[in-house]
């Protein structure tokens, strides 16, 4: 197009130019005629006015790029934060109306498929999950009753320890999600796809989008860098009684973060299992502030019993920059800010956090987009692990120990190359 207006441009001048020559050849004089001069006018404002539309903003490709990043990982934060709830307040407004049959249909569904974040058991369902309904062009598919591998739910679903679909872990926005910030994957040891694992992710963040990026999607194309390893990333198990969005966070391939779940994945689900489980938990997101390193592990020692119970080896894990893309205000310790969160922690499983990021036109704006900063997770030596059915206290703190020296280990060689001080120290509490 470009070129076109480039070429109409020198036919102008050219013929501009003729016009002029004839002129003063008739006249004397080098004055262009009144109807020569409107035309000449009228054709400059149309080049004019092309040259303005493939100049304006909007049309840049980076821009458009960008915003569709801040997009992405927008609706990433809306879902994670109302739509839940948004659907479910939805579902009994259906149910209130002449399409109660529509709510009904869901949460008969819902009752026959509620351990299926669990242990993702294989039966034969009364209805489709409505939602990957939606969210996929093959709606059935989500439906399957079948646990042989076939070449269709081999691709897009998996009935082991939940519902995964391969073809939502490979959406584009992901990529979109991944560049905005960005976030990398950063590998340092190959991983045995003849044993279990339990990666231990730290620090939470106030919402972890880096353990989201890196495992509940192919965004930094983990099962690539991975061979043979299939990631689950846990969180707490109320989102799965909330309707539609545990059928999202399913399908990228996220479990509820209890005992009977873990027991499943790594005693029943064969070998080359990897739970990543945010060690630091709610308790960690109250402490999480840019130009922070501290983690909440000293007294979190469940994840290395659970370890020791199946024989999985643990793998410690840094996200650099988690704490960064989110501003929170911090209550001191006896407030009654602190007081609230604290409550909220203990009754309901999570605090509430008073936090900002950026608008989501401007990023001199306050709103729920999160800056960006890079967050570059970093996965650390496999630590070996025995299996002991009843492990003591001291096999416990032993191995719990030699996580934390990990951890510590693994912050202290990789902190300077993503932008820390050499005198930067990480803090465990």
């Amino acid at each position: 197009m470009k070129t076109l207006i480039a070429a109409y441009s020198g036919v102008l001048r050219g013929e501009r130019q003729a016009e002029a020559d004839r002129s003063q050849r008739s006249h004397g004089g080098p004055a262009l005629s009144r109807e020569g001069s409107g035309r000449w006018g009228t054709g400059s404002s149309i080049l004019s006015a092309l040259q303005d539309l493939f100049s304006v903003t909007w049309l840049n490709r980076s821009k458009v790029e960008k915003q569709l990043q801040v997009i992405s990982v927008l609706q990433w934060v809306l879902s994670f934060l109302v739509l839940g709830v948004a659907c479910s307040a939805i579902l009994m407004y259906i149910f209130c109306t002449d399409c109660w049959l529509i709510a009904v249909l869901y949460f008969t569904w819902l009752v026959f498929d509620w351990n299926t974040p669990k242990k993702g058991k294989c039966k034969a369902s009364l209805a489709p999950p409505l939602i990957l309904g939606m969210l996929s062009p093959l709606p059935v598919l989500s439906a399957l009753p079948k646990c042989t591998p076939t070449p269709t739910n081999s691709v897009f679903y998996s009935l082991e320890g939940g519902r995964r679909s391969q073809w939502v872990r490979n959406w584009a926005v992901w990529r979109y999600f991944r560049d905005y910030f960005p976030i990398q994957l950063v590998k340092t040891h190959n991983l045995l796809t003849t044993r279990n694992y339990i990666f231990g992710y730290h620090p939470h963040g106030i919402m972890g989008l880096g353990a989201f990026c890196n495992f509940s999607t192919e965004a930094t194309e983990v099962s690539k860098k991975f061979p043979g390893i299939r990631p689950y990333l846990a969180t707490l198990a109320g989102n799965f009684r909330l309707p539609v969005l545990r059928e999202y966070l399913m399908s990228g391939g996220i479990c509820p973060v209890n005992r009977d779940t873990i027991d499943y994945l790594l005693s029943k689900n064969g070998s080359g299992n990897a739970i990543i489980i945010v060690v630091g938990g709610a308790a960690e997101s109250l402490s999480s502030m840019p130009g922070k390193n501290a983690v909440t592990l000293r007294n979190r020692k469940g994840f290395v019993k659970l370890a020791l119970r199946h024989g999985a080896d643990l793998v410690p894990m840094y996200s650099f920059g988690e704490n960064e893309v989110y501003k929170q205000v911090i209550f001191e310790e006896g407030s009654w800010g602190r007081w609230v969160q604290k409550k909220f922690q203990k009754y309901i499983g999570f605090a509430p956090c008073i936090f900002h990021g950026r608008g989501l036109f401007s990023s001199d704006t306050w709103g729920l987009v999160p800056y960006s900063k890079p967050i570059t997770t970093v996965v650390g030596e496999p630590i070996t692990i025995p299996k002991l059915e009843h492990p003591t206290q001291q096999d416990i703190d032993l191995y719990h120990t030699m996580y934390m020296e990990a951890l510590v280990k693994l912050f202290d060689k990789h902190k300077t190359k993503f932008g820390l001080l050499e005198t930067e120290v990480l803090e465990v509490n």
